[in-house]
């Protein structure tokens, strides 16, 4: 009987096939994720802070920006390390960690975009029950599941996955410990694992967007029914960026992860999970939170009351200094 060799790290190949191009990568990445990051942070603060922003709808969008950000952060650091390092290496147990995580914070914003979608229905279809369904009660109940479900959901594959054997070659053709890539080194017997993770994510994903299509379908018949057209403008705008991050979420991760593992090159793959793991955190503050009016008014308001009286004290700060310096001097 042979001896087989365990993999205790992989190699993470990322855009090695740019390798003159990597600086540039690096540094775009890096921009973009300082960016996402800050963002989605400010969003977070001025929900938990302005008491304005209190409300179901800001509640949702401040956990969506911190799923944003723990789901881009599970990621990108190791990325821009790796491009840094000549071995861009990481270990087996890392990377099934940073699967795990991956992979239940990107299924809590499935759950959590179809809540929101529901939100939205019973703002518009049903304003005046509105704050009788959605109480505080009720958006925690639903804030809860959403989370619950979405690590729950990924332990089984995660388990799995963990117990496969590998045994080499242990090079990973992506910037991060996607499924599939993994599958494909493995040797030892790896369909159950394939089938389940097929069908986690077309009930998952298919499952959350029939919830966010029939409450659209049900939005934009009611909206259509509103006499004036300022009306059903001002009716659609609250729905028209939640929309567009649902389109490129799960556009992308349909087309990942909703296929038999063969059906397509990774490479692809790589370019798609770009728009889930950079675009859209980067995006989600801007078209959803920062150019909306009510949040606008939070964040000057957060500016003059925080930030502002901290920059004065340190000017007055350094105006005492200087004085205290010129009496020295003058003495």
């Amino acid at each position: 009987m042979k001896n087989q060799t365990t993999v205790t790290e992989f190699i993470l190949l990322g855009f090695s096939a740019t390798k003159r191009l990597e600086p540039l990568i690096f540094a775009s990445f890096c921009i973009t994720y300082t960016i996402a990051l800050l963002g989605n942070l400010v969003i977070i603060t001025l929900v938990w802070c302005d008491h304005s922003l209190h409300s179901p709808m800001y509640i949702f969008i401040a956990n969506l920006s911190f799923l944003e950000t723990l789901y881009t952060t599970t990621v990108i650091p190791k990325m821009l390390v790796n491009f840094m390092n000549q071995r861009k290496s990481i270990s087996s147990q890392n990377c099934i960690l940073q699967a795990y995580f991956y992979f239940s914070a990107g299924s809590s914003e499935f759950f959590l975009l179809a809540v929101m979608s529901f939100d939205r229905y019973i703002a518009i279809c049903n304003p005046l029950r509105y704050t009788a369904i959605m109480n505080t009660s009720f958006c925690i109940k639903l804030l809860a599941a959403s989370w619950m479900w979405g690590y729950f959901v990924v332990i089984t594959p995660t388990t799995l996955l963990g117990q496969l054997k590998f045994c080499g070659p242990n090079t990973i053709n992506h910037f991060f410990c996607d499924v599939d890539p993994l599958l494909k080194l493995a040797c030892s017997d790896t369909r159950t694992i394939e089938i389940i993770n097929f069908v986690n994510s077309a009930l998952l994903l298919l499952g959350s967007l029939l919830v966010t299509g029939i409450s659209y379908i049900f939005i934009i018949a009611t909206v259509i029914h509103i006499p004036s057209a300022k009306g059903r403008q001002k009716a659609f705008s609250t729905c028209a960026s939640h929309l567009i991050v649902v389109i490129l979420f799960y556009g992308s991760s349909i087309f990942i992860y909703v296929q038999p593992q063969n059906s397509h090159s990774l490479d692809l793959n790589k370019v798609a999970s770009i728009l889930n793991t950079v675009i859209t955190p980067l995006l989600n503050p801007f078209i959803y939170s920062l150019r909306n009016k009510q949040v606008k008014e939070a964040l000057t308001h957060f500016t003059s009351k925080k930030i502002s009286p901290l920059l004065n004290i340190k000017v007055l700060k350094r105006g005492n200094a200087s004085l205290h310096c010129m009496r020295v001097e003058t003495k």
